[in-house]
């Protein structure tokens, strides 16, 4: 999913616990689940960050140079006004948009 699309909010948001650990069946998992995503799109972000960042980046900066680069603030400003990862890799959750499987389930399914 892109995150740059994504419905997430932007402040926190108090969530039923229960609720939604409703698809695991466990709260320990299902804050496992959303923090692994989490992680994952944090470094997607960060990656997609440092790609546009570079193309600013030049051997012999000068104060100046940096002081003066709006398209850089810019960009950075942009990033800071997504929402967190956590709070996109939750909505995810909620939304079902997440596969996740546990492997130690499927193996005692098959037993």
């Amino acid at each position: 999913m892109d995150y740059k699309k994504s419905n997430a909010p932007l402040n926190t948001v108090t969530r039923d616990l229960v609720e939604l650990a409703q698809q695991t069946g466990n709260i320990y998992e299902t804050v496992c689940v959303i923090a692994k995503r989490s992680n994952q799109i944090a470094a997607e972000m960060k990656h997609d960050l440092e790609k546009k960042l570079q193309e600013f980046a030049s051997l012999n900066d000068n104060l100046e140079e940096i002081s003066e680069n709006r398209e850089q603030i810019e960009i950075s400003r942009y990033y800071e006004k997504l929402p967190k990862p956590t709070l996109i890799a939750t909505q995810e959750y909620i939304d079902e948009k997440i596969y996740f499987r546990n492997p130690i389930k499927d193996r005692d399914s098959l037993d």
